[in-house]
């Protein structure tokens, strides 16, 4: 059995960014992933981790790969949002040469990824027991719907985990359960696939050996709801739907301006409502009725109506630098879309480059977080499908051929 090979080059199309000062190595530089994903749950932590700097190898059937590249409506923007810094092999596994070049590769790999069936992969000795033997330092996550357990057999989408956890009750009007508008389960699903793997690479360096992970998306939803599992065990009371819950704030809304824009504001403290009134130097925010947030938030009936109709009197530009200067928190409501021009992400190195598969340039939100001074980046574009069947797989189907001679 072999170690971790040489990564090689880092091949097509990203520019060359270190993640941190005077160009030191990337968290995960010299771990190799094989990922066995398609859609989102499991491309979102083989994206967490390619990006930390591990090679992220992704395993696509012959001829026209995952098929998650053609996904249409909703599924469009998949694949490009969660494939940079990747590399794509192609091995069929219905083929017993490819199976055996894909062990091989296993062989080098410091983690498996794989968000298929329960026993799919199993059935064709890829599970983590046939796997682990060969590699006793393997680390082997499974993304699934479940974790074991009564419904661990059920198939399981973000949707149906939002309906069944109550997170879709609380985002929707009463009587209105609603989804929420990205596949937020599918994505923190992975991410917490992610935190596991660095957790076992840690453990690996103690005990020398890796294990099998998994990582749950109902299990997720149900983290995602904790806050208002706990509201209504600490007071006896069902919580509401978001849309017409009582706000712990008096002033906590969305209000429309004159120019025909809707902006979020929210008074959150006793310094800020004094603010607040303040700018708009209104005198109907005087009122004693207003006086403590605890009062506010008791009469948002009255309160929000009043509200709305002195900020209507003010465009929303106008409203956002009033908030800006007085330090309140505000946000115009905007569209994903609009994020491709937002300056802060533009000058702060929020936005990635990539090429979309038509070959239009385009850019995608990074990864959250900043090691540092540096942002992480793009050592690698979007593959294409098999684009490092020669530097990865030729080495390894060589090995074979020499040793069946």
């Amino acid at each position: 059995m072999s170690g971790p090979v040489d990564r090689g080059a880092e091949g097509r199309g990203g520019p060359d960014r270190p993640s941190q000062a005077q160009g030191a190595p990337l968290p995960l530089a010299g771990i190799r992933v094989v990922e066995f994903s398609h859609m989102v749950m499991g491309p979102t932590c083989g994206l967490v981790l390619a990006d930390l700097g591990a090679e992220v190898v992704k395993v696509e059937p012959p001829g026209k790969g995952d098929r998650t590249r053609y996904l249409t409506s909703s599924g469009t923007g998949f694949f490009p949002a969660f494939s940079r810094n990747k590399k794509s092999v192609q091995l069929d596994t219905e083929d017993a040469a490819d199976l055996e070049t894909l062990k091989r590769l296993v062989d080098t790999a410091d983690v498996v990824i794989e968000n298929f069936r329960p026993g799919g992969l199993e059935a064709k000795g890829l599970g983590y027991a046939a796997l682990s033997a060969r590699n006793p330092r393997l680390i082997y996550l499974s993304l699934k719907g479940y974790l074991p357990g009564p419904y661990e057999n059920r198939t399981a989408l973000d949707e149906v985990v939002q309906m069944q956890s109550g997170l879709a009750y609380m985002t929707g009007p009463p009587g209105r359960p609603l989804r929420a508008g990205a596949p937020v389960n599918d994505m923190m699903g992975g991410m917490f696939g992610a935190i596991a793997i660095l957790g076992a690479l840690r453990q690996r360096d103690a005990t020398g050996r890796g294990q099998h992970l998994q990582s749950g998306l109902f299990e997720n939803a149900a983290f995602l709801v904790s806050t208002a599992m706990l509201q209504q065990a600490m007071t006896g009371q069902d919580p509401t739907p978001m849309p017409a819950g009582r706000r712990a704030w008096g002033v906590y809304d969305v209000f429309d301006t004159a120019d025909g824009q809707q902006i979020f504001i929210g008074v959150v403290t006793e310094r800020q409502w004094e603010i607040f009134r303040r700018e708009l130097n209104e005198p109907a925010l005087d009122n004693p009725d207003y006086a403590t947030n605890t009062d506010r938030a008791k009469r948002r009936e009255t309160l929000i109506p009043l509200v709305q109709s002195l900020l209507r009197k003010h465009d929303v530009a106008t409203l956002e630098t009033m908030c800006e200067r007085a330090g309140l928190p505000f946000s115009r409501i905007a569209r994903p879309w609009d994020l491709f021009e937002d300056p802060h992400l533009k000058a702060s190195g929020g936005l990635l480059s990539i090429t979309l598969p038509d070959g239009r340039p385009c850019t995608v939100p990074a990864l959250p977080i900043q090691f540092g001074e540096e942002r992480l980046g793009v050592r690698l574009d979007l593959p294409r499908t098999g684009e490092h069947d020669a530097e990865i797989l030729g080495p390894l189907r060589a090995e074979r051929t020499n040793a069946a001679e």
